[in-house]
């Protein structure tokens, strides 16, 4: 199977987020149905999404986890929508081998992976598939990654964490033009951790990857605001717009329209700089 790549030349690009999780932090569920998540995906791609992130297992703070078939069972038949009907990238947002080697199977064209393919096979398999990886900082496991996170220095921390799997992935295989990276915004780090790392963003170019950031609808967006996280859109795309400036490529979305026009407005200003 023939899939998209994703056409870094467009950069920055957009992703829209599409959980079909009944326990997701960020819209508790709304589009875990079949005819549903179909539907969102869709609303996103109209709306300019350059990519579509497709997750099956929250990763917000306690959550639980699920078997590999009902991972399976909650993203295969979305990745299989999507792709019969659009020459859109998919993204798979899973840290399980098995469900990454069936999402590209069925399509999916980039593997999401919040532990950064540290489980095991996870390397192996992402090698073999030979698709985009996007490796992300996360300091503990989701059920208990917000239990006191500390850093020593930052982003140094966190820049030589990235630099290490980085170093992993191509000696395990994994050809280096394929590796995204991500500091976890939000993953084992109180508000002052990141919003450190926002202001020092730029610092993440000296890895050498394209950098993918996932602000949106944020717990620090809304200790910042005071905004519940239906309403954080605003919050998110001022987040999306510095972490741009700062050289981020992707920016990870539950808002995409939004997101769209206000990067518009950034690129469309970048020529007379």
């Amino acid at each position: 199977m023939s899939h998209p790549k994703i056409d870094f030349s467009r950069s920055p690009l957009v992703m829209g987020i599409l959980n079909v999780t009944p326990d997701s932090f960020s819209d508790g569920g709304q589009h875990y149905a079949g005819a549903n998540a179909l539907a969102h995906a869709v609303a996103m791609i109209d709306a300019g999404a350059d990519l579509i992130d497709v997750g099956g297992e929250s990763t917000r703070p306690g959550a639980t986890e699920i078997s590999v078939d009902e991972e399976l069972r909650r993203v295969i038949p979305i990745i299989d929508q999507i792709v019969e009907r659009f020459d859109t990238v998919v993204s798979i947002d899973t840290s399980k081998s098995e469900v990454m080697r069936a999402a590209v199977a069925s399509g999916a064209s980039m593997i999401n992976d919040v532990y950064a393919l540290r489980n095991d096979g996870a390397i192996e398999v992402a090698a073999e598939l030979d698709c985009s990886v996007c490796l992300m900082h996360m300091q503990g496991e989701p059920r208990t990654m917000q239990t006191s996170p500390h850093y020593d220095r930052l982003p140094q921390d966190i820049l030589e964490f990235l630099a290490r799997r980085i170093d992993a992935c191509v000696a395990g295989g994994i050809r280096r033009a394929q590796i995204i990276v991500d500091p976890g915004f939000g993953f084992g780090k109180l508000d002052v951790h990141n919003l450190e790392i926002l202001a020092k963003l730029e610092q993440f170019s000296e890895l050498g990857s394209p950098l993918l950031v996932g602000l949106s609808r944020k717990h620090t967006l809304g200790n910042l605001t005071g905004r519940p996280v239906t309403e954080r859109e605003a919050a998110g795309i001022a987040a999306a717009i510095v972490a741009v400036q700062k050289g981020a490529n992707i920016v990870r979305t539950h808002d995409v329209g939004p997101t769209v026009d206000a990067l518009a407005v950034l690129r469309a200003t970048k020529q007379f700089e």
